[in-house]
């Protein structure tokens, strides 16, 4: 199941949701401030990053800007407070499922998201040993 983490009036948040409805693909939406994110929650959110806080944290954020927090030297635990008391300086959207994790709308990497078994119909071309099958699909969806 994919998940992502929105924020109301997030235009890359409404590209995201967009896309998934328009390929009728099923997600969850965690609204960042409307429902609570929890210790493991944001501890998995941590761990899925490839690069930690700089691929998830905003540090332009209001919040740190203003009160300077040096995230960089915060232990696990208090970052993890931290996120929790001030869910704005995530970055958004955050979109995942089991195999795959995505900060932002990016139109090329989003497409992972599709399940591997619609991609590999995509491809189909007459090199296909199905192509007969799946090509008069295409052709019924292109009327």
């Amino acid at each position: 199941m994919i998940v992502i983490y929105t924020s109301p009036g997030c235009a890359s948040c409404r590209k995201v949701k967009a896309w998934l409805k328009e390929r009728n693909l099923p997600y969850i939406e965690k609204n960042i401030f409307q429902v609570l994110l929890n210790k493991t929650e944001v501890k998995y959110l941590l761990m899925r990053s490839e690069n930690g806080t700089e691929d998830i944290i905003s540090k332009r954020s209001k919040i740190i800007q203003e009160n300077k927090y040096d995230i960089d030297n915060m232990s696990m635990n208090e970052l993890v407070d931290f996120i929790i008391a001030n869910p704005s300086i995530l970055r958004r959207p955050i979109i995942l499922n089991d195999t795959n994790f995505q900060i932002g709308y990016d139109s090329e990497e989003i497409d992972a998201f599709i399940p591997e078994e619609l991609r590999n119909l995509a491809k189909c071309d007459k090199t296909c040993p199905k192509y007969e099958e799946c090509g008069s699909v295409r052709n019924e969806c292109n009327r």
